[in-house]
């Protein structure tokens, strides 16, 4: 007789049915009970990896990892000092005139010197022909090809230590490449004033004036003229004709003059260290060239004389103590002791 149970109203369920169902599943569950506890025997009966094979086989492949990680990391490093090499070169320029015409420093200390419209220089200014001098000296240290020789005991000041050769390699400027090869042909040495005097022609030895550096200012003109930024035209001054160069790229000589304004100005850091190599060198040249007039005479007023004072103490500092400290270029400093002796 079976006896139903109402699961709702519109089915109905057979309990014996149900219970049939029900010792059916628990004996399939016994029986795979039991077969995995039978192969759970069988896998205790099986041989294992000792642990110190284990320990083994993981330190091999963490040593391996290990390895390629640090080979990876070398490689990065590698490529990263060859990168910083190529940008720290001697031959390269500052990576913020990269866009622009690249000049060097007697260009632009006569560039700054120059009328525009006139092309030439003023007729009062005698001190230009040293400052040009004293900037194919810093050029020329600046590029890697001279320097100044180590202070010893008897050799401490600026003036006293002599000009090194430190590579004869051709720069590709005439005027650098002509004083280089005076200074690798001179035997003993000479001091930085030394060298300004022989390159200006301002000696009483007869047999030091081959030495001079001839029409410099004519041959820094053409360059100029062959980088576009100067032309050249013939005047009447009514017993002689002369050759001058009047500017013609006003862009980049404002963009010259802009950047010594805001090297004092807008950009002042009051830490000769700090600034700029080429910017402080330039300050340095346009002051003891007496063209610095040209570059803050469109100023107002207070800013004039902010950047005049300024400007002024930066050249009244001692060289013997900034040439001392740290990364500061020597013969930038030996050059203003030099025009300050003079």
């Amino acid at each position: 007789m079976c006896y139903s149970l109402s699961a709702s109203k519109d089915q109905e369920v057979c309990a014996l049915c149900v219970a049939e169902k029900f010792f059916t599943y628990c004996r399939a569950g016994v029986r795979e009970t039991g077969a995995l506890q039978k192969e759970s025997a069988n896998c205790s009966l099986r041989p294992t990896a000792a642990p110190e094979q284990r320990q083994v086989r993981m330190t091999t492949l963490t040593h391996r990892t290990r390895r390629t990680e640090v080979s990876k990391s070398a490689e990065k490093k590698v490529e990263s000092e060859e990168d910083t090499n190529q940008e720290r070169s001697p031959d390269s320029e500052d990576p913020g005139d990269s866009k622009d015409i690249r000049l060097t420093l007697m260009e632009e200390v006569l560039l700054l010197g120059l009328k525009d419209k006139e092309g030439y220089t003023s007729f009062w200014n005698d001190c230009i022909s040293s400052g040009l001098r004293g900037g194919i000296l810093i050029e020329l240290a600046m590029r890697g090809r001279i320097y100044l020789e180590p202070p010893t005991m008897r050799k401490k000041r600026l003036l006293d230590r002599k000009v090194l050769l430190k590579s004869d390699s051709p720069t590709g400027d005439v005027l650098l490449d002509e004083t280089l090869k005076h200074i690798k042909a001179t035997e003993p040495t000479e001091t930085v004033q030394t060298w300004i005097e022989l390159l200006t022609g301002e000696t009483w030895n007869p047999f030091k004036l081959q030495y001079q550096l001839r029409n410099v200012r004519e041959r820094i003109a053409k360059n100029l003229v062959e980088k576009g930024i100067l032309t050249t035209e013939k005047q009447n001054f009514l017993l002689f004709d002369m050759t001058t160069h009047p500017v013609t790229n006003t862009t980049e000589k404002q963009r010259l003059v802009k950047k010594l304004q805001d090297s004092v100005l807008e950009r002042w850091v009051n830490d000769p260290q700090r600034m700029d190599r080429r910017t402080l060198a330039l300050l340095v040249l346009a002051h003891s060239s007496d063209v610095l007039e040209n570059v803050f005479s469109c100023l107002t007023d207070d800013k004039y004389d902010v950047a005049m004072n300024r400007t002024k103490d930066l050249v009244e500092l001692d060289p013997e103590v900034e040439g001392t400290k740290h990364s500061a270029t020597e013969m930038i400093w030996a050059v203003l002791a030099a025009f300050n002796k003079s």
